[in-house]
């Protein structure tokens, strides 16, 4: 009997709610993730130490890829537009578990998530299959304008400060408001941002909305200019970065918030930050209850992080004696964080991709939730098991930190290229990237740390 209990015991101990993520993570914490860190930071360090001592690994710009043809461009974009009207009607009319309506899985599963990983691989995509470049044609030619300049000239103080607040908003409501996955409000979310952006596109034109203030295709396009492959062929991880021109202090801050929200994510959800704003993490109140302290918290590690860079930056500038201009040498070294931020993306929805992309084959299959079996796997069920087994959750966690450490490296690869490009002597050239190097090193180390440590 006292086995039994003792059993018991352990049995209670074993199911009780301390891991929202289920088994898996409590696998990782099992782990020995001191030793992956350490690992990872020194490989990344290691990466550098090999790019400084041997100059022909350095990553050679690549040939920007020439425009869409306009037809294939518009046919992909008015596609896009009747996909995303079907998808808003759906979820209008569908049912209110997000689990199961079309849209919150289509936006935060199939958009946020799978392409955003395709940009990551395959170029920017988003260039043809946004919703506005083929409304705009249709638009001006029906009021009979033929292609040319836009009706209003953009602003040029505006720069890339719409980007910012639109993207802080858009992160605000995905990681901070309580209910950012309820169809109702998402309809109305997604309305409101398709409308304007359409009533700025017509305004502004394309070219410049979609290239400064709007910030979806500005992320996508950044992403996929650091993919390998593409309409300009195939290419190395980052080096499509090296042929963007230097971003002014709103494009800078516009790539760190990018970072920042993501990592953020990832934090906000671990007991040492749930620890740090008085909730205890085994009874978590919910969103509505720390709101506030996540609001603080998404402006904080974005100051942290912006921190981090331009001092970094700044120290090595100073140390090779302010060998070239300070602005134009940040605007080209922020984008040595795209990697890493892309890397961020798919170590932090790896897991829960696996899952969602299931529910949305389900709702796929009955999208209005009343019955229907339009695909025949009406009887499928939603499988976690990969993640409740040891062999299931280390080939996850090792794809993540796989994932992590090589998008520093590449962006310790894409740093190192552009303080390459500015023809300083190697003893300068050292000085002036190694800060940021060694930043980027930390950097790696905390990543992994989430991955491993307990989470809510």
């Amino acid at each position: 009997m006292r086995r039994l209990g003792l059993a018991a015991f352990a049995l209670c101990l074993a199911t009780a709610p301390a891991l929202a993520h289920g088994a898996g993570r409590g696998f990782v914490m099992l782990l020995p993730t001191a030793y992956v860190i350490g690992g990872g930071a020194l490989a990344v360090l290691a990466s550098f130490i090999a790019l400084t001592a041997l100059p022909g690994l350095r990553l050679r710009r690549p040939a920007l890829p020439g425009p869409l043809l306009p037809v294939i461009a518009q046919t992909a974009s008015l596609l896009s537009a009747g996909i995303l009207v079907l998808v808003i009607i759906l979820g209008v009319l569908g049912p209110r578990d997000p689990l199961e309506n079309l849209l919150p899985l289509f936006v935060w599963t199939v958009w946020w998530v799978e392409i955003v990983m395709l940009h990551t691989l395959f170029g920017n995509m988003w260039e043809a299959i946004n919703p506005f470049t083929g409304l705009h044609a249709l638009i001006a030619r029906h009021w009979g304008r033929a292609p040319g300049p836009a009706p209003l000239a953009y602003p040029a103080w505006l720069s890339y400060w719409p980007a910012v607040l639109i993207f802080f908003g858009f992160a605000w409501f995905q990681l901070v408001f309580p209910a950012p996955e309820d169809p109702g409000i998402l309809a109305s979310v997604i309305i409101t941002y398709l409308l304007l952006s359409l009533v700025a596109v017509l305004a502004f034109g394309p070219r410049q909305w979609l290239g400064k203030a709007d910030p979806f295709a500005l992320f996508l396009a950044q992403l996929g200019a650091a993919a390998p492959l593409g309409r300009g062929g195939p290419r190395l991880p980052g080096a499509g970065l090296l042929a963007l021109p230097a971003l002014p202090l709103s494009g800078m801050l516009f790539v760190l918030l990018t970072l920042s929200a993501i990592t953020f994510d990832g934090f906000s959800n671990t007991f040492l930050w749930l620890s740090m704003i008085g909730v205890n993490p085994l009874d978590f109140p919910g969103r509505t209850a720390v709101m506030g302290a996540n609001t603080l918290g998404l402006l904080l590690s974005f100051a942290v992080l912006a921190s981090g860079f331009f001092g970094a930056v700044f120290l090595g500038w100073r140390w090779a004696a302010r060998p070239s201009s300070l602005g134009v040498l940040m605007g080209r070294l922020v984008y040595s964080l795209i990697p890493i931020s892309i890397a961020y993306h798919v170590a932090h929805y790896l897991s829960d991709a696996l899952v969602k992309v299931q529910y949305v084959n389900l709702a796929l299959n009955d999208p209005l939730g009343n019955g229907a079996d339009l695909f025949g796997f009406a009887h499928a069920h939603v499988t976690t098991s990969f993640q409740n087994t040891a062999s299931g959750t280390l080939m996850l966690y090792t794809v993540q930190t796989v994932a992590l450490v090589i998008g520093h490296v590449v962006g310790v690869a894409v740093a190192h290229a552009m303080v390459g490009e500015t023809g300083l002597a190697p003893s300068c050239a050292l000085k002036l990237e190694l800060p940021l190097a060694l930043v980027m090193v930390g950097y790696t180390g905390f990543g992994l740390w989430l991955l491993g440590t307990a989470a809510v």
